[in-house]
């Protein structure tokens, strides 16, 4: 079961206007659920997005990446899940092409203003006629307060519905920022490591958007890891409106020199980093969810170097999920991060409150039942300090347990 994460309240989750969601049933793996989703966005909406560094990325990527700044400006989203058409070569171009003219000509827009998005089982053809069959369906279900139907629609092996909100006030105008996220396993930052939607209704520049969610992303999605694993359909999307009943409307937000910049940017990460934890919390088999920072690196970069061995490492992930103070597998993977210069004499390691290891050994006060009463909770802190500068840096994991295997083992069937 997912880690201290509930669905989120519908009632919670606020429309965005200028943003519509309408979901449907086409039956790509299972009769009856729920498996696509229609996202239609008001004209002259900004779109920006960043994709999977997989190089065996999906057809849908390849078509997202053409289709972002086409003219005219991006107006629909389209998501499947069940298939992840990837794998699949020119015919799974050729036939997320089709979804995406189908839905135009419903929507009385170009094809290339459609971006479209998989997931679900690799090297599977796409059932584009079962998708395009759905789309009146979804059309019809368009509402700007479909966001928790949608990020249920959204789901692979999820157990739990991903979204939040924000209110976020810009120079005394109130705005909002809600969005929904999937992923499971198969998750590693490279970018994003999952599917994700966030829109606001602030007005704001393509240049400016591009800056608040390279930000975002770097402090979210790209800071989270279940398995190791990066998707090759990875893809993080956000919307602005710029839709508004003010009169005369806002000013567009152009640059990070404007003082609405960083509150817009905070908020935006804010919801990113909540979607990204309950992905972690919803990782695969997950239970335990765990912090790992990293303190005391000369940069960023290293400390995110060694905050990734260890969030990554099988041996520290199985041994959480054991609640086995088999702390020495964090030592080692300290050890191996790349670090070459490490002084290993000076790194101190603590599992939540707890002192464990000092001066190239285990600390003197440190006893066993303590590890073990750290490691019996379900949220557990890591923290490793370098003493090599003042740089820091968060990574979010869970353990390995049975059921990870089992899930896996048993995907496609």
């Amino acid at each position: 079961m997912p880690v201290k994460l509930a669905p989120p309240d519908p009632a919670s989750l606020l429309p965005v206007p200028g943003v519509e969601l309408g979901i449907a049933s086409a039956g790509i793996k299972r009769p009856g659920r729920k498996d696509v989703l229609v996202m239609r966005i008001a004209p002259d909406a900004e779109v920006v997005g960043v994709f999977t560094q997989n190089r065996f990325c999906a057809a849908p990527v390849t078509l997202c990446r053409e289709h972002l700044h086409a003219e005219g400006g991006v107006r629909a989203l389209l998501v499947n899940t069940g298939n992840a058409n990837a794998g699949t070569g020119e015919e799974g171009l050729a036939r997320a092409r089709a979804t995406c003219a189908a839905l135009a000509g419903q929507l009385g827009i170009q094809p290339a203003q459609v971006l479209p998005f998989s997931t679900g089982v690799i090297l599977e053809p796409l059932p584009h006629d079962r998708i395009i069959a759905a789309l009146p369906a979804a059309i019809a279900d368009l509402r700007a307060d479909n966001w928790a139907a949608a990020a249920e629609a959204i789901m692979t092996t999820d157990i739990v519905p991903k979204a939040a909100s924000r209110k976020v006030s810009l120079d005394g105008v109130e705005f909002v920022v809600t969005g929904i996220a999937k992923g499971s396993g198969m998750i590693h930052p490279n970018m994003a490591t999952m599917l994700a939607y966030v829109a606001t209704d602030a007005p704001v520049s393509c240049e400016a958007l591009e800056a608040i969610l390279r930000y975002a992303v770097n402090r979210s999605f790209n800071c989270i890891t279940v398995d190791g694993d990066t998707s090759t359909n990875d893809s993080c999307i956000l919307i602005a409106t710029g839709v508004s009943d003010n009169n005369p409307p806002p000013p567009v937000l152009m640059d990070d020199g404007d003082a609405r910049f960083a509150p817009l940017r905070d908020a935006v990460t804010e919801v990113l980093v909540e979607l990204a934890q309950a992905i972690v919390r919803d990782g695969e088999g997950a239970t335990k969810f765990m912090t790992v920072r990293v303190e005391g690196g000369r940069d960023e970069a290293e400390c995110r170097q060694v905050a990734y061995a260890i969030a990554r490492s099988p041996l520290v992930k199985t041994a959480f999920f054991a609640s086995d103070p088999n702390l020495g597998r964090i030592l080692a993977a300290v050890g191996y991060a790349g670090v070459d210069d490490l002084d290993v004499d000076r790194v101190r390691l603590y599992l939540g409150d707890v002192l464990v290891a000092e001066h190239g050994g285990r600390a003197a006060g440190y006893r066993e039942e303590d590890g073990r009463r750290v490691m019996a909770e379900s949220d557990i802190l890591v923290r490793v300090e370098l003493a090599r500068g003042d740089a820091a840096a968060t990574v979010w994991t869970c353990d390995f347990s049975y059921d990870y295997v089992k899930i896996n083992a048993e995907y496609r069937t």
